[in-house]
């Protein structure tokens, strides 16, 4: 996001510059005005964009994680009829899986936004997360 803001700084001043050499004095600060004003309303609809984006995906991330609490519930009632032997490992597995859903949701809960670059990365990494977190559970659902 810094970068952006950064490029598009110098291109506005670069611009403000080649048009001033050729204007008069007030010419000059009524084209630099609506440079300005120009960078701010580019800069503004950026940020809107961004925080629309992680309201989204945050949305998008609790439907996700509801999903999975439905499918471990499914897990345990499936376990609940099988033998007594075998329940022990899966009451563990869920247990286990109960603490990473929870850990993805607490992870989303508590992101704050530090800007477009980082909260790029911090979605990569979110979902290689929860994908490795559905495949277990899959895996488990299908083993019964």
């Amino acid at each position: 996001m810094k970068k952006t803001i950064f490029t598009l700084a110098i291109a506005t001043l670069m611009s403000g510059t080649m048009l001033m050499s050729c204007q008069t004095s007030s010419e000059k600060v009524d084209s630099a005005e609506g440079d300005l004003i120009e960078a701010s309303k580019a800069l503004k609809d950026a940020n809107e964009e961004y925080l629309k984006d992680v309201e989204d995906y945050k949305k998008i991330i609790a439907e996700k994680t509801e999903a999975n609490e439905r499918s471990i519930a499914e897990f345990k009632a499936r376990i609940a009829k099988d033998k007594k032997d075998a329940k022990l490992d899966y009451k563990i597995e869920i247990s286990d899986l109960e603490q990473k859903n929870g850990d993805l949701k607490k992870k989303m809960q508590d992101y704050k936004s530090a800007g477009k670059e980082q909260w790029d990365a911090f979605k990569i990494e979110f979902n290689n997360d929860m994908e490795a977190l559905n495949k277990v559970i899959n895996d488990a659902m299908s083993a019964i």
